[in-house]
């Protein structure tokens, strides 16, 4: 019996809207963001401060990203199922995470700006 990759989007998890997410990043406490899309994708346009781990490779590296445990960690994708299992993972390595509800495709609807690499 093959076992299932740990990363398949199921369930749902704690998210933040985009307006809202735009308005954090404004703030001074601004939450820590990790981009699980592809590199390809991720170039096409991504929001500042955004750090690139494609999903299959973040259990690997979430480590190394050295994330501050005492600031908040959103999870970005094109469409709000690749975050899913980024953020149990950083909740199970005591993160307090969330997804970009509806993801990329949601950040351009709302008109929020993006950086281009």
């Amino acid at each position: 019996m093959a076992l299932l990759p740990w990363w398949l989007p199921f369930g749902t998890v704690p998210e933040i809207s985009a307006v809202q997410l735009a308005k954090d990043l404004a703030g001074l406490a601004a939450p820590q963001l990790v981009d699980v899309r592809t590199e390809a994708e991720f170039a096409r346009g991504y929001v500042r401060g955004a750090v690139s781990v494609p999903i299959h490779l973040l259990a690997a590296r979430v480590d190394a990203l050295g994330l501050d445990p005492a600031r908040r960690v959103v999870a970005i994708c094109l469409t709000a199922h690749r975050s899913i299992p980024a953020v149990r993972l950083l909740r199970a390595k005591g993160f307090d995470a969330a997804q970009l509800a509806g993801g990329m495709i949601a950040w351009r609807a709302a008109g929020l700006p993006e950086e281009v690499t």
